[in-house]
């Protein structure tokens, strides 16, 4: 019985002192590797995309009666360059963009000849203030604007013309949605007063039209 007690108490001192050698060992454990955090977006940074849409409005000539020109409608498309600067969930942008326009109208004249209206081009320099949800940014905008419109009349076997570039005003608002880190895209809104010019169309006779319209367009940017 003594033997028994003997072994099992060598035998126990030989497991602690094993424990205890084990313990002083150097730990094979590699270094703690701190937590990885995605970064936050920031919607501060420069960008270039492209738009497309649909233009829709009004020419008003001056003296006339009723609408001689008709209500323009088409398609337009183009591209914009810009910048943001994110303070806290406000952004602050400057935005300018130059579209293609085939935005046109005519009516039939008194003389049995046609009165046709196109807005060739047009273009806006604005700023955007914005608040951001996140990836989500809903803006307003507003700014300077420019196009040119192309006045023709037909009747009685002649065909006149004129163009002129419009100066005016436009404002609207837009959603933008950043699917990556540079990749973003917008829906957008903007209503376009481009003001009054004199076309001289009917033997140097100089009428004076007024163009204004509305814009819905969706549109890709690229932020570097």
């Amino acid at each position: 019985m003594k033997k028994y007690l003997l072994s099992s108490v060598a035998a126990l001192g030989l497991v602690a002192a094993g424990a205890a050698s084990a313990a002083d060992l150097p730990s094979r454990k590699g270094p703690v590797v701190a937590p990885i955090y995605a970064p936050i977006f920031t919607w501060t940074g420069f960008y270039v995309g492209v738009n497309a849409g649909y233009g829709f409005g009004n020419y008003d000539v001056k003296g006339a009666a009723t609408n001689t020109l008709g209500d323009p409608d088409g398609f337009i498309g183009g591209g914009q360059i810009g910048y943001n600067y994110q303070i806290g969930q406000i952004v602050l942008g400057l935005e300018t963009d130059l579209q293609y326009s085939d935005m046109k109208s005519s009516r039939v004249n008194t003389v049995g000849g046609t009165n046709k209206g196109e807005l060739e081009y047009f273009g806006t320099v604005r700023g955007r203030v914005g608040y951001a949800f996140d990836r989500f940014l809903p803006y307003v905008t507003g700014g300077f604007a420019y196009g040119q419109n192309k006045i023709t009349v037909t009747g009685l076997g002649l065909t006149t013309s004129d163009d002129a570039t419009h100066y005016g005003y436009t404002v609207g608002a837009g959603l933008e949605y950043a699917f990556t880190n540079n990749l973003t895209a917008k829906v957008e809104y903007l209503y376009t007063d481009l003001g009054e010019k004199r076309y001289f169309t009917n033997a140097g006779v100089g009428t004076k039209v007024s163009n204004d319209f509305s814009v819905v367009r969706a549109g890709l940017n690229y932020k570097f």
